[in-house]
């Protein structure tokens, strides 16, 4: 995929968990919310030469971005979407945490955004 592809995947994913959370399936909603988090990392990733071909690589893509831009929210924003990802497997988390979890990759993917278009 290319930079472009990842970046409107990401997108495409945010708006399939808003629906997914209005419709009462938390499960699905987390993981698209994970999904959309996972795929705004693979663009920055694709577009710099990183390695983003492994779950393990997302972690290192959002250390490589707070280190890079001193915003040490990128690091925790991407926590709150590795919990999503962990409900989609566990469904416990009540639907306006989930919310709230979506708001956060939001704010991720606002943050990193523009790094798309620095390098």
């Amino acid at each position: 995929m290319t930079t472009l592809q990842y970046q409107q995947a990401s997108e495409r994913f945010m708006g399939q968990a808003r629906q997914e959370l209005a419709a009462g399936d938390l499960p699905q909603s987390s993981e698209k919310g994970w999904g959309a988090a996972a795929q705004i990392l693979k663009a920055i990733a694709e577009q710099r030469g990183w390695e983003h071909s492994r779950h393990r690589h997302y972690l290192r893509i959002a250390s490589r971005l707070r280190a890079e831009t001193g915003d040490g929210d990128i690091r925790r924003l991407f926590g709150t979407a590795s919990l999503l990802h962990e409900n989609f497997y566990e469904n416990e988390m009540m639907a306006e945490d989930v919310a709230g979890g979506l708001d956060d990759v939001q704010a991720l993917i606002d943050k990193l955004l523009p790094l798309l278009t620095q390098a």
